[in-house]
């Protein structure tokens, strides 16, 4: 591209050139030529008027007498009736300039002169044609080249963008030009960038929180099977085989929730359930796993509790907790439901050493974690929370308690019974 816009710029000035640059010599060497021959006829004129005035004054007309007036490259006769010519200077050779004049006496004066002088006049101002015309050429070239620089130089750059975009770097640069449509073609590259720096982020976050929201539910469906594998009761098989159901059904649920929250974290199914199910069956599930690890897992709190919200999303949110305080923790994890306005909270404990000092409210950011984990598990709880409307807050540091605020519709019984310790 450098060499078209060179060759192209170049090929403009040439023929710019070419054609002012040969009328002016045509011109220039009329006028030079013209300019010779108005000077040979002044002469021959102010010559014919000197030997005038002469005659008229009876004075002496000779060589020596009139060889100052006349130029030393110009040759002068002066023919007078009844005389010899009188010739002043040389007489040139080769082409000439020629001019005649007749005096009130009938003298005839006729001046000539080289047309070598004009050539010569002539060749100089081509010379100096021919340089400006060379400058002309020059600063065409630098001028080209320079504009080339700017023009290539950026789409080289965007061709570079492009190509890092094909590779996977959304990065944006932000660099622009100064010259308005590359400045549009990089804002167009950087937008797409950008929009495909999201799309890749969002496609690993969706990547993370799948493997880690899967990881639980296949861990527990793979215990249950396990135990149908190890037990020839029919009446144990179909209950665990029950079991494996509802967590395969809960499984659906995680992926539909993933890709509903990948295509829009706002959207929600929110409606109005029992809460004392949905903890009911994390007590059931992550028994076995607590029961495992010589540890205990309780609940108690307010009964009969209704609240809005998806009961997948809550209970995957509860989930997170549990396995939080089960890796974490220690000693006795305590599920407490309570009422605060016209929430419902569930919170969620444990006798361990808590969340350290420096990490406070960041824990519920992504990557962030005290214990070498993935850090994933409280963001995804926290979005899920916020997607229905509800609130996750770590309430306590040490001990820990994390606290699940969810909206509150009033209950089918306006009595309320203390929920009793289930271990």
């Amino acid at each position: 591209m450098r060499r078209r816009l060179i060759q192209s710029t170049l090929a403009v000035v040439l023929v710019v050139i070419a054609v002012f640059g040969i009328s002016l010599v045509i011109v220039e060497t009329r006028t030079i030529s013209n300019s010779a021959q108005e000077r040979v006829d002044s002469e021959a004129v102010r010559l014919a008027s000197i030997v005038d005035s002469r005659l008229l004054a009876a004075e002496k007309v000779n060589a020596d007498a009139l060889r100052n007036p006349v130029s030393k490259e110009q040759y002068a006769v002066i023919r007078m009736p009844g005389q010899e010519p009188i010739e002043i200077g040389t007489k040139p050779q080769g082409d000439v300039i020629r001019a005649t004049q007749r005096g009130e006496e009938g003298e005839a004066v006729t001046v000539e002169e080289p047309r070598s002088a004009v050539t010569r006049e002539v060749g100089r101002t081509l010379l100096i044609i021919g340089l400006v015309a060379l400058l002309a050429v020059i600063a065409a070239v630098l001028l080209a080249v320079r504009q080339a620089n700017r023009l290539a130089s950026p789409l080289t750059d965007l061709a570079e963008t492009a190509e890092r975009l094909g590779s996977g770097d959304p990065r944006p640069r932000h660099k622009r030009y100064g010259v308005p449509e590359l400045d549009r073609v990089a804002d167009v590259l950087d937008s797409s960038a950008e929009r495909i720096g999201r799309m890749l982020t969002a496609e690993r976050r969706l990547a993370a929180d799948a493997s880690h929201q899967l990881r639980t539910p296949l861990t527990a469906l793979s215990m249950r099977l396990e135990e149908i594998t190890l037990t020839d009761d029919p009446d144990i098989v179909k209950e665990e085989a029950n079991v494996a159901l509802t967590q395969v059904e809960r499984l659906t649920d995680v992926v539909e929730r993933l890709l509903t929250n990948s295509r829009d974290p706002r959207t929600g199914s929110a409606v109005t359930f029992d809460l004392d199910e949905v903890i009911q069956q994390q007590l059931a599930e992550w028994r076995p796993a607590y029961r495992s690890a010589g540890r205990a897992i309780v609940s108690s709190g307010k009964r009969h509790l209704h609240a809005v919200g998806t009961p997948g999303a809550v209970a995957q949110v509860l989930a997170a907790l549990i396995e939080n305080s089960l890796m974490h923790g220690g000693g006795t994890v305590a599920l407490r439901t309570r009422v605060t306005g016209n929430q419902a909270v569930v919170e969620v404990t444990d006798e361990g050493p808590g969340v350290p000092a420096d990490l406070g409210a960041r824990i519920f950011e992504r990557t962030i974690s005290g214990r070498n984990s993935t850090g994933i598990g409280l963001a995804v709880a926290r979005d899920l929370a916020e997607a229905d409307g509800g609130r996750l807050e770590l309430l306590q540091a040490q001990p820990p308690v994390f606290g699940l605020f969810l909206s509150r519709t009033p209950p089918a019984r306006k009595t309320e019974e203390d929920l009793p310790t289930v271990r």
